[in-house]
């Protein structure tokens, strides 16, 4: 993997690790989309507000998205609808246009680029038509005024497919630094390279524990937004109702034309494709080899998205390769809200399901309003505690067999390879269960690290792609020398 597109060639001068005092009225975990609009959407309205960013700002999921700020989504409706019924289908889509409506806005105030296209979910072969047209029938009663379009012209296997005018696409990074700046403008603070580990409740408010390079920070305020991808806080349980994957994306620089419209495909193996501007000519980004985190290496799958490219853009070059991490509500909605029932101090947004653009902007739309004592209509379809979880129930029964499947496997399996020599390149586990080892090569260099996830003690495995160990159970992900890099877990691997 390289650096994504959006990423390349950034470094904020104006980057700052020093939170300042460590006290504020809104304390806001993680600084990606949906963390930095509702810190700002928070300042707006005279609150206090300290962002806390592990790595760097857009450094995880946002930065590694597609950018589709898009309301067509895949199948997501057709799902929805399904579980659910048309009416929270509905709340969801309001939800995702008033996020929608909220970015276009933003970014049409402050000179950020985007381009608006007609977005697609397009049927591959025969076999997949009927998804595609039960994506058509679930988003118009939903209120999206769809199209059936059998022929669009494109240079890959098409048998149809849903079209939804107007849309949009970007590089979300200019974004993230618009929101950066107003942040600080508003008396906001964000610090970078601080890790927050826990949070505790206080009288009339919490306290949030970080770790930062000089040491260990706490914070007071009188409420915490966790914005974090999976929540770090486990007495929430979401790691049980969240299933983590991990997708890729490939850009090309392509002589001649390139595909306008953004296409997504209705099955598998998954298609996603777009074009970007960049300043020396535009890039094909095409996206796919999806699979559960820490369960399976894509590299076959990522050469096969590479030859599907080539084939159907000939003359395509590789110019970048990336990676993002996506969290599946076992609902298929969205989890924004308390992280317990009742609590007013602590409060979350996951579960967007490769869809952040949108449903982040609206989570923080929701989150904002919560905070401020308000509510929105179509707050129901994003609720994380809801009548409507019940229809998960099955879904979050087999993905944790899932797990326990997983759990029993990473501490058995390593035993069978005992004498296996470390890797000249690549990783592996090896050793009986009271003396496991993690061990790969990366550019010559040896790391030798404990593969027992620190969050619920699940063996890694190695992820030839990323270069990264992954945790089969919950998606921690950790750096070739135990570093955290993401997931539930808060602290890395610890020496071998």
């Amino acid at each position: 993997m390289t650096i994504s597109l959006w990423l390349a060639g950034r470094n904020r001068s104006d980057a700052s690790t020093h939170p300042g005092q460590p006290s504020a009225d809104v304390v806001v975990v993680g600084a990606g989309i949906t963390g930095l609009i509702t810190a700002v959407l928070l300042a707006r309205a005279g609150k206090d507000v300290l962002v806390l960013e592990a790595r760097t700002a857009g450094a995880v999921t946002t930065g590694n998205t597609t950018g589709k700020i898009s309301l067509l989504q895949g199948t997501m409706l057709s799902q929805i609808v399904a579980r659910h019924g048309p009416g929270l289908a509905r709340d969801y889509v309001q939800g995702n246009r008033e996020g929608q409506d909220w970015l276009l806005r933003y970014c049409e105030a402050n000179g950020i680029p985007v381009q608006r296209e007609d977005a697609y979910t397009y049927a591959q072969s025969a076999k997949e038509v009927l998804s595609a047209r039960a994506e058509l029938a679930a988003c118009r009663l939903a209120g999206l005024d769809v199209q059936w379009d059998a022929d669009a012209e494109v240079p890959f296997p098409y048998r149809g497919g849903v079209r939804l005018a107007d849309q949009a696409q970007f590089d979300p990074m200019p974004l993230l630094d618009k929101l950066i700046d107003e942040l600080r403008q508003r008396g906001g603070r964000l610090a970078e390279g601080v890790r927050v580990h826990g949070v505790s409740h206080r009288s009339g408010g919490v306290r949030v524990a970080a770790r930062t390079r000089d040491g260990q920070l706490d914070v007071d305020a009188a409420q915490c937004v966790l914005a974090t991808g999976m929540p770090i806080l486990d007495r929430s349980g979401f790691f049980a109702r969240l299933k983590p994957s991990r997708s890729y994306c490939i850009a090309f620089d392509v002589p001649g034309k390139i595909t306008r419209p953004m296409f997504i495909s209705a099955g598998s193996p998954t298609r996603s494709v777009r074009y970007a501007p960049t300043g020396d000519g535009e890039r094909l980004i095409v996206g796919g080899a999806s699979h559960v985190v820490g369960r399976k290496s894509p590299t076959a799958e990522l050469d096969e998205l590479q030859a599907w490219t080539t084939e159907h853009f000939p003359g395509a070059v590789v110019t970048h390769k990336w990676s993002a991490q996506d969290y599946t509500p076992a609902a298929h909605l969205p989890y924004v809200g308390s992280i317990l029932p009742r609590d007013e101090n602590v409060f979350t947004a996951t579960g967007f399901n490769k869809w952040g653009m949108t449903a982040g902007a609206a989570a923080a739309l929701m989150l904002s309003a919560r905070i401020l004592g308000g509510r929105m209509d179509w707050s129901r379809a994003f609720s994380a505690w809801s009548p409507h979880e019940i229809a998960g129930i099955p879904t979050a029964v087999q993905a944790n067999l899932e797990v326990a499947f997983h759990m029993a496997k990473g501490w058995l399996a390593p035993a069978t390879r005992l004498r296996r020599a470390a890797p000249a390149r690549g990783g592996v586990v090896t050793g009986p269960p009271w003396r496991m080892q993690a061990r790969c090569a990366i550019n010559g260099t040896q790391h030798t690290v404990s593969p027992v996830c620190p969050h619920l003690g699940g063996i890694v495995g190695w992820n030839d792609a990323t270069q990264s160990w992954e945790c089969p159970l919950h998606g921690s992900r950790f750096a070739p020398d135990g570093a955290l890099l993401e997931g539930p877990a808060t602290r890395g691997l610890t020496g071998s």
